[in-house]
């Protein structure tokens, strides 16, 4: 069941994000995505603590990353979410970082130039941290394909 509609939300790579070199830390494209993901709940009209409220937790349960192309201090960064598939209690997402083409620029910046390239699994757990369904009507909107109502999705609707 892939969702080839990806919501893709804007960050800018800060001095805090960068090593020595000036170039983003490898570990922190994992908050970069993290964030993307929480995003996308909260777009999709889930915030973390409505989440918790009803009982319902996502965590990364496995992921597998390739990085491509470094993103360097003071890039502005797109980090896209789309679902590759579901089951029962977990996910398969695909996420994408690259960056962002600037407006005034006449160079021609591909947006499919991807600095990182993951493919995350969550799994749907209680406050025990048993695995549990994904509720139906969450696991709906995820899988839906629907535009998301956020202004930096015109950037890129169809990324994947």
């Amino acid at each position: 069941m892939r969702n080839n509609m990806a919501f893709t939300w804007p960050l800018r790579v800060y001095i805090e994000d960068t090593d020595a070199g000036g170039i983003v830390y490898y570990a922190n494209y994992f908050r970069f995505l993290e964030r993307a993901r929480s995003e996308w709940l909260r777009a999709l009209g889930y915030g973390q603590e409505q989440l918790r409220h009803q009982n319902v937790l996502f965590v990364v349960r496995e992921v597998q990353a390739k990085y491509l192309s470094p993103a360097r201090l003071d890039d502005e960064l797109l980090v896209s979410v789309a679902v590759e598939h579901s089951r029962k209690a977990s996910l398969v997402l695909s996420q994408k970082v690259w960056r962002k083409p600037a407006a005034e620029s006449a160079e021609a910046v591909d947006p499919h130039e991807y600095l990182v390239e993951a493919q995350i699994t969550i799994a749907c757990i209680s406050d025990t941290g048993r695995p549990q369904a994904v509720p139906a009507d969450i696991l709906k909107r995820m899988t839906a394909g629907a535009a998301y109502p956020s202004e930096h999705n015109d950037e890129c609707q169809e990324t994947l």
